[in-house]
């Protein structure tokens, strides 16, 4: 075990070694690992969870890092073709645009680019596009849709040989990765590498006020080793010689940021929403303590209630699946250690997933069209980030008595007629 995870000592922004302990979720696999039921181990390895902030730049962090090679390189989470995925991801397109004053002919470098879906629209506009994921199996997809990509971990070097041969890029583009990088100044040296004097490096991140605010306890696991607000982002973009110009809120992954920063010396000027967040992180509670460790105390009672509810539903023979298998439902369900004994199955559009066992709990996963041959009385609905979508696509489930139970940021019931949330 030692060569696969360290502890995490000294701050991967600011270099400090002053942590607050906030809270433990114990020691558990990981969430993307899952299971082949005709080669079960007896054992699956299992790793601690443990939250700390560094006390410096407020970064909130895991303490246990695993490597990256373990964690991706061959990776079940395939970027989401929903419609609200699709629609935010115009919007990140459009955003770029705008902000870079992109043109036709002028380079776009993603890095995290998974199967390629954010380059394509790009692609589509006229702009040279280039990818950078370390899935092997993701990397392959992509190239297949004509979607260069390198199946390789973004860093200096990376950012070198692509400005050496593609030229300076106008957009370096980071999307729901960032918070898997280990080394970050690797990889914003490998941006400021590739980046054009005027161009700008745009990362999207889930963001830690919504995740305090929100309860959103289940996004925290070994692949997600940060969890940034805009505060701790400008300490780490001033070391590699950029700033702040522009930060965009949206809704998806239960609400994240688009944090834009150009090169400190560029004509780019800086937007009044950037010092509207500063604000807002600064009232909200952020630079101190007390905000942390609420989260904490708040996270474990809901754990709690999940499973104290879902264990009450089994008792009493109604059945229980859950809909959706998401890094954040696996995690959910092994914080409140429910197993096949209570959710019967897991249904998920993940083709990479079916008729694989979920990690820790060995619940097994199927397709929705199976999952429709054994309709259960309840659906714990893991990827609740959609629920909009999926409770509106699921209508005649709920016109025939069917219930979802919607776990954060606090356990409530959505049946046919609403009902109040869970005492």
């Amino acid at each position: 075990m030692q060569d696969i995870v360290r502890r995490l000592d000294t701050c991967r922004v600011c270099g400090r070694d002053d942590w607050l302990e906030v809270t433990s979720f114990g020691s558990v696999p990981l969430a993307n690992g899952f299971l082949d039921p005709a080669d079960l181990p007896a054992e699956e390895p299992v790793y601690p969870v443990d939250v700390i902030v560094c006390r410096g730049c407020r970064l909130m962090a895991i303490r246990h890092v695993i490597r990256p090679d373990v964690l991706f390189r061959h990776y079940v989470y395939v970027t989401s073709e929903s419609d609200q995925m699709t629609s935010h991801m115009r919007r990140i397109a459009s955003w770029c645009t705008r902000r870079a004053r992109l043109a036709p002919g002028e380079l776009v470098v993603e890095l995290g680019s998974n199967v390629g879906l954010q380059l394509k629209l790009f692609q589509e506009q006229g702009q040279r596009v280039v990818g950078v994921d370390p899935a092997e199996n993701l990397a392959e997809v992509a190239n297949a849709r004509g979607v260069r990509t390198l199946p390789e971990f973004f860093g200096a070097d990376q950012g070198r040989r692509i400005a050496a041969e593609l030229g300076e890029a106008k957009l370096v583009l980071g999307r729901q990765c960032f918070a898997h990088i280990d080394d970050v100044h690797n990889v914003l040296d490998g941006a400021t590498a590739v980046l054009a004097p005027d161009g700008l490096v745009a990362i999207e991140v889930p963001y830690l006020l919504d995740l305090l605010e929100e309860n959103q306890f289940d996004t925290i696991y070994h692949e997600h080793l940060s969890y940034y607000s805009v505060t701790t982002l400008g300490h780490l973009f001033q070391r590699h010689g950029l700033r702040i110009v522009h930060v965009e809120r949206a809704a998806v992954h239960g609400g994240s940021i688009v944090v834009f920063a150009a090169r400190t010396e560029s004509e780019h000027e800086t937007g009044p929403a950037v010092g509207r967040l500063l604000s807002l992180e600064r009232q909200s509670g952020l630079g101190s303590d007390e905000v942390y460790l609420e989260f904490g105390e708040r996270a474990h009672q809901v754990i709690k209630e999940v499973g104290d509810l879902v264990r009450e539903l089994a008792a009493r023979g109604l059945t229980v699946a859950g809909y959706g298998a998401p890094s954040k439902g696996t995690t959910l369900l092994q914080f409140c250690e429910l197993g096949p004994a209570e959710l019967r199955f897991c249904s998920d559009t993940t083709s990479l997933k079916h008729g694989r066992l979920l990690p820790g709990t060995r619940i097994p996963c199927c397709s929705p069209e199976q999952a429709r041959d054994q309709e259960p009385d309840y659906y714990l609905l893991l990827a609740w980030n959609y629920a909009d979508e999926i409770i509106g696509k699921e209508r005649e489930f709920l016109r025939r008595g069917g219930k979802f139970i919607i776990p954060i940021p606090q356990p409530r019931v959505v049946t046919a007629e609403p009902v109040p949330a869970v005492a």
